[in-house]
């Protein structure tokens, strides 16, 4: 022990206390979840949480959604009905085939986003047109605002659809307002579509005005792209019968990866997505010539990293002038080059 130091660790009186011991930092706050936002967002988050561990148990998913146990156990209940997970005691286990979700289920992911989409891009069609569409949950969206809007239902000449997607054609079949043209081909259970010879065949015999592609992913290196390789050379020969190309897809697919390219980005000329998608990678693609629709998804606090909440109806704007329409969604799109 030093001579001016005391048994107690004090110091001397005459000298001061000896500085204080630097102690350890207060534990940072944990951030609690934000609520899901309707049981459809809620059974979203817990389908991907369980694809993306394999297993989860009730006590975490409580805590990962902000939801309390008896509502989880009844979501997963519920997902296990529709053989989506595997239910087990105190928790679920992913499904084998849950990787390849069923379209009664992709059809409820990001929708808000997806309806919202569907609403600009009807705005960017005519009546009259001849209009293509893939299968796929987005442009299914489309399909369905096409047949309510009624600029199309009381437009004097009908507006041609072609598609090569069964449930679109199922759904619209009645509406008088649309000449439907569905391809052949051999069905694909995940999707609906119909792909193989027999429809590029039919293909070779028409033209379209404006075709809509969803896609799985989208990124300035690769293009277009989807996890399966029939439905990707479908998509593709549709496009090669079309004046102009354009893709639909959610903020989740922006800047993604997928297996089969449907088309390079240079051979496509533009893209309707959610505000919610990568800045940088929406940058990207407007640098390789793509022309960007944003569509704003009508929730109070949603809005583009980087700037602030918008006005409901609005869109931000990327090229400084304001952009507003009555449409629920509304566009603003940076020309980056058209073929």
């Amino acid at each position: 022990m030093h001579e001016d130091e005391t048994s107690d660790g004090r110091g001397d009186p005459a000298t001061g206390p000896a500085p204080a011991s630097t102690s350890a930092p207060a534990p940072a706050r944990t951030q609690v979840p934000a609520p899901a936002r309707g049981r459809r967002e809620r059974l979203d988050r817990i389908l991907d949480l369980v694809i993306e561990r394999g297993h989860v148990r009730v006590d975490e998913l409580t805590s990962d959604l902000a939801a309390s146990a008896a509502t989880v156990r009844r979501d997963l209940d519920s997902l296990a009905a529709q053989q989506l997970v595997i239910r087990s005691h105190g928790g679920a286990s992913a499904h084998p085939d849950a990787s390849a979700l069923p379209m009664r289920y992709r059809s409820t992911r990001h929708a808000d986003a997806k309806d919202a989409i569907a609403r600009l891009a009807v705005d960017l069609l005519d009546p009259g047109m001849v209009v293509g569409l893939n299968g796929g949950t987005t442009t299914t969206a489309l399909a369905h605002e096409l047949a309510a809007r009624d600029a199309f239902r009381e437009a004097a000449r009908p507006t041609t659809l072609v598609t090569n997607a069964l449930n679109i054609a199922q759904e619209l079949a009645v509406r008088r307002h649309l000449q439907l043209v569905v391809t052949g081909g051999i069905v694909r259970g995940g999707s609906f579509e119909l792909v193989g010879g027999w429809a590029e065949q039919m293909l070779e015999q028409i033209r379209i005005d404006l075709l809509f592609i969803g896609v799985d992913a989208l990124n300035e290196r690769d293009g277009a792209c989807t996890h399966d390789e029939a439905e990707a050379l479908i998509s593709a020969r549709l496009a090669e019968r079309a004046e102009k190309v354009m893709v639909l897809a959610d903020s989740s697919k922006i800047g993604a990866n997928a297996f089969a390219r449907i088309r390079s980005v240079g051979d496509l000329d533009g893209l309707v997505t959610d505000a919610g998608a990568d800045p940088a990678a929406l940058d990207a693609l407007r640098e390789a010539g793509l022309e960007v629709h944003l569509a704003t998804v009508p929730t109070a606090d949603r809005a583009t990293p980087g700037t602030s909440p918008s006005t409901p109806g609005t869109s931000p704007s990327t090229s400084g002038a304001s952009a507003s329409s009555p449409s629920p969604s509304t566009s603003t799109s940076t020309a980056g080059g058209q073929r």
